[in-house]
C-alpha cells in the first residue's frame, strides 16, 4: 500500500498496482475511482492520515466503469451515502464492469506478454475478479467543471471505454487521467506512458486521439489509473505515449 500526497491537495493510494485519489479542499474530499475490493481499508486509512472523516467525502467519480475502477463503489455508495458520477457511456459498464469486448482476447494476452502475469495476480489476489457493479449512478457530464471538492474539469476522452473521461484540476497542475494514459500498463507489464493494451481497451484508435485531450491540459503533473506519477508534463507523456503506439 502507497498513501502520499501526489500534488497540491491530491493524495495517492495505490495498492496491487491500481491507482486512486482522494482531492481535498475546504469543503471536503473528492474520491476518484474505487479501485478494488481490497482497498477500502486502505482509503479509509488515507483519510484519517489527512485527518478527515467519512461524512467529508462529497462524491465518488469514476473515470470509466472496469472493475479496476468500480471496486469498492457500490459499498461506498451504501455506507458513506456519496453520489457515484461515471459518464453515461459507461453507465451500463459500471453496473457490469465485466462486460465488455475489448480488441483482443484479454485470457490470451498474457501469453505473448509474461511480464504482466505478476502485475495481473496481484490484482487478482486483492479481489479483481470479485467486483460488484454500481448502479443508481449520477451523470457525469463532459465539459463541466463538477461542484464537487476541488472542482475539476471533465474531459471526455473515448477509446480505453465508450465513457472514459479524465478530470483536469487547472489551479494544481494536474490531471487525473484514469486509464487514457498510464505509466504501467497490466497487461504488458511495460513501464512508462502509453495507452492500455488492446487486451483491456476498446478502441485503441480512438484512445491514440483522445491522447490529444490529455495533452491539452498542460497539466504539469499525470496522475493515472496504473503506475506511478508523471511530473514532467502531460504533452511530454503523450508524446512517449504516442511512439509506443498500439499494443
Amino acid at each position: 500500500m502507497i498513501i502520499r500526497e501526489v500534488a497540491d491537495g491530491i493524495s495517492l493510494i495505490s495498492h496491487a498496482h491500481v491507482n486512486c485519489y482522494l482531492v481535498e479542499d475546504d469543503d471536503g474530499v473528492t474520491l476518484v475511482d474505487a479501485g478494488l475490493p481490497s482497498m477500502w481499508s486502505m482509503v479509509l486509512a488515507a483519510l484519517g492520515r489527512r485527518g478527515r472523516r467519512t461524512d467529508e467525502v462529497r462524491a465518488l467519480v469514476l473515470t470509466h466503469g472496469h472493475f479496476d475502477h468500480v471496486g469498492f463503489a457500490v459499498r461506498a455508495r451504501r455506507e458513506w451515502g456519496v453520489p457515484v458520477l461515471v459518464h453515461p457511456g459507461d453507465e451500463r459498464l459500471a453496473a457490469h464492469p465485466y462486460r465488455y469486448t475489448p480488441q483482443r482476447n484479454r485470457l490470451l494476452y498474457p501469453l505473448s506478454h509474461p511480464r504482466s502475469l505478476p502485475v495481473l495476480g496481484r490484482m487478482a489476489a486483492a479481489g479483481a475478479l470479485g467486483v460488484k457493479g454500481v448502479e443508481d449512478t449520477e451523470s457525469l457530464e463532459a465539459g463541466s467543471t463538477l461542484a464537487v471538492p476541488g472542482r475539476p474539469v471533465v474531459v471526455h476522452t473515448p477509446g480505453h471505454t465508450d465513457g472514459h473521461c479524465i478530470l483536469h484540476l487547472p489551479e494544481r497542475g494536474a490531471v487525473i487521467s484514469g486509464d487514457a494514459l498510464v505509466t504501467l500498463d497490466p497487461y504488458t507489464g511495460r513501464p512508462g506512458p502509453q495507452i492500455v493494451a488492446s487486451a483491456a481497451t476498446k478502441d485503441t484508435r480512438q484512445s491514440l486521439a483522445s491522447l490529444d485531450a490529455v495533452a491539452a491540459t498542460g497539466a504539469g503533473t499525470v496522475l493515472p489509473g496504473h503506475g506511478d506519477p508523471w511530473t514532467g508534463g502531460a504533452q511530454a507523456a503523450v508524446e512517449q505515449a504516442l511512439r509506443v503506439g498500439e499494443h
